[in-house]
């Protein structure tokens, strides 16, 4: 008679592939090495730019990039292992910069560039030689992107660019930036095209770091861009095509997003796992109070649950598939999953999770960015209930 399997065997879930577990040990092994140990460093100053260099010798930055530019031609799997193996073993701040140019500039730049910009821009980013940025939110216009201000104006055979963006990460060390502009403000969504930007030509001005409640790690700019001059060669995909290409890369990006965050919570889960186990109070652990222990059961199905609907709103994307209502409740589950389970650790942890030498407190305030990052709670809670008629 066939044995059922242990309680809390491991079970690999069916969207991943043996190949899929070698290059979660493979990048399991490099952040332990080479990221772990600077977390607090970093914490303080930011991750150095040699991060990029490193992750591009190793072939991390193209997993599921066409090899026809450096990538591995991986599956978009790959990029959830990548994500969720840095959010786990490294920091939020550190895994926000690097999905900027893993998941939200390269996929449309390699999707709607031409040749040249991708040999040019795309081929050296995946091997780590370019940083990226991208430019969408302003100080007037976040989750509402029709009202971004920054102008495009063809001026012959060049376009001049006005305008500001804010809460860039990467902003103060990117290379060139992709940027969503206004070219012409009658056209409603018809009227939006993006450019990818050199950040070293005249008029751009990188202002000052911005100081965040958490993602300390990562750098985070306000940018201004006065008669900026790029030329027609500049332009990303077609003009006037710029909103739908970008609320097609922000879907993607969106998943990366939750499986990352969802790492960051197992982490704390784990943390708090181990510290009930060797906390002691009135003479035995705390976590053999039944107040404890009901708290970690409650918290370890929520992860389950949550991990589930990422896996599963994932490989319809992967399939091809658009699901952008479940995608959107992807966000919006797991956006409260994170931020309860992590304030379930820190309170667990009592006076030490307010301590930063124990890892919760900046696990908490890296967790609060998701329930706003790449579209609020608000907004996925308005793009649901439109889906459905309403």
């Amino acid at each position: 008679m066939v044995q059922p399997p242990e309680p809390g065997t491991h079970r690999q879930h069916s969207i991943f592939e043996s190949h899929h577990d070698d290059l979660r040990e493979s990048i399991r092994r490099f952040v332990q090495k080479e990221l772990t140990p600077h977390i607090e460093e970093w914490e303080d100053d930011t991750f150095p730019d040699s991060v990029f260099r490193r992750m591009g010798e190793l072939g991390f930055l193209g997993l599921d990039k066409p090899e026809e530019y450096g990538g591995q031609g991986g599956d978009y799997f790959s990029a959830l292992v990548l994500a969720e193996e840095l959010w786990y073993g490294a920091n939020a701040g550190l895994a926000m910069g690097v999905a900027v140019q893993t998941d939200m500039t390269l996929p449309p730049l390699l999707a709607f560039g031409t040749d040249e910009q991708k040999q040019q821009w795309g081929a050296a980013a995946i091997r780590g030689e370019k940083i990226l940025a991208l430019g969408i939110t302003e100080p007037d216009a976040g989750s509402d992107v029709s009202g971004i201000k920054t102008r495009a104006v063809p001026d012959g055979n060049d376009w001049v660019i006005n305008g500001s963006k804010t809460y860039i990460t990467n902003g103060h060390r990117a290379d060139a930036i992709l940027l969503v502009t206004k070219d012409d403000a009658d056209k409603g969504y018809d009227g939006f095209t993006l450019f990818l930007v050199p950040m070293d030509l005249p008029g751009v001005t990188r202002e000052k770091r911005l100081q965040k409640l958490g993602h300390h790690a990562s750098d985070t700019a306000l940018l201004a861009f006065q008669d900026v001059r790029v030329p027609d060669t500049a332009v990303i995909g077609e003009v006037g095509q710029g909103f739908r290409q970008i609320m097609w890369q922000l879907q993607g990006e969106r998943l990366i997003g939750c499986a990352g965050n969802l790492a960051l919570a197992q982490k704390a889960f784990d943390l708090t796992v181990e510290y009930v186990k060797n906390r002691h109070a009135f003479g035995q652990p705390i976590g053999r109070f039944q107040s404890v222990r009901h708290r970690i059961a409650d918290m370890a199905t929520k992860l389950e649950g949550a991990r589930a609907l990422t896996y599963a709103t994932a490989e319809r994307f992967a399939a091809g598939d658009y699901p952008v209502r479940e995608i959107s409740m992807s966000k919006l589950h797991i956006g409260g999953v994170v931020n309860d389970v992590v304030d379930g650790c820190l309170q667990l942890h009592g006076g030490a999770g307010y301590m930063r030498e124990y890892g919760i407190e900046r696990l908490w305030r890296d967790a609060r960015l998701v329930r706003i990052g790449a579209g609020t709670d608000e907004i996925m809670l308005d793009v649901i209930g439109r889906s459905l008629g309403l």
